[in-house]
């Protein structure tokens, strides 16, 4: 389980305080597959890289009792003038686990050839994308995190097998999707929340959720 125990959390601007959360207190099961919806600049990313361990509360406790994943696109932890091979081969025993089983996924699903071995700072966006995703997939999280949405590729091939293990990984694991696009949520999500003025709000059904977002906007 994933749980927020009355968490605080805020920056100043310079001028105000800008609230992210305030006292939340909320929990994300292996099986959860939960929906945020929340303008943009609301602290979207703030909330995902707190569930991540990537930033702190100010105040209260964030507990993981169970495997949780980096944020889909999260790049931190890679060197761009190594290649693909180097960089997950790395992080497959950072995250003990087989290397050669974690590069063989990786090269099947993003499936870019000779660019598997080059340095990461010559792919394009949309190879980037695809090796995130393809990390992320390749190790079996018990929760997974994703920051508005699924990389956009245009490579048929890639979205069809990306989707296919989508659909298992998330079958079995929880998920986390905060974006301020609801169609997104409708595709993955059975269930959904909207963060409003630092407080989180949850509701039984995503047309719910969405009806306090359509008027807060």
């Amino acid at each position: 389980m994933l749980s927020f125990e009355n968490v605080s959390k805020s920056f100043w601007t310079g001028s105000q305080r800008k609230v992210i959360l305030e006292g939340a207190s909320f929990a994300v099961e292996p099986g959860m597959r939960l929906g945020i919806l929340a303008q943009n600049g609301t602290g979207k990313t703030t909330i995902i890289n707190m569930m991540a361990g990537l930033e702190k509360p100010d105040h209260g406790k964030i507990i993981r009792s169970c495997t949780v994943s980096f944020p889909l696109g999260f790049m931190g932890g890679l060197v761009t003038k190594h290649s693909a091979t180097e960089n997950i081969r790395y992080l497959a025993t950072l995250y003990s686990l087989d290397p050669d089983h974690v590069e063989a996924f990786c090269r099947w699903m993003c499936d870019i050839g000779e660019y598997f071995d080059m340095p990461l700072g010559t792919y394009s966006s949309g190879m980037r994308a695809r090796l995130s995703l393809a990390l992320m997939l390749a190790m079996n999280f018990d929760i997974y995190l994703i920051d508005e949405g699924m990389p956009s590729t245009s490579d048929v091939g890639f979205n069809r097998r990306a989707g296919a293990v989508m659909r298992e990984r998330f079958e079995k694991s929880g998920l986390v999707i905060v974006s301020h696009q609801a169609d997104i949520l409708e595709q993955f999500c059975n269930s959904a929340a909207v963060l409003r003025d630092g407080k989180i709000f949850f509701f039984d059904t995503l047309e719910q959720a969405k009806e306090l977002y359509d008027y807060a906007d």
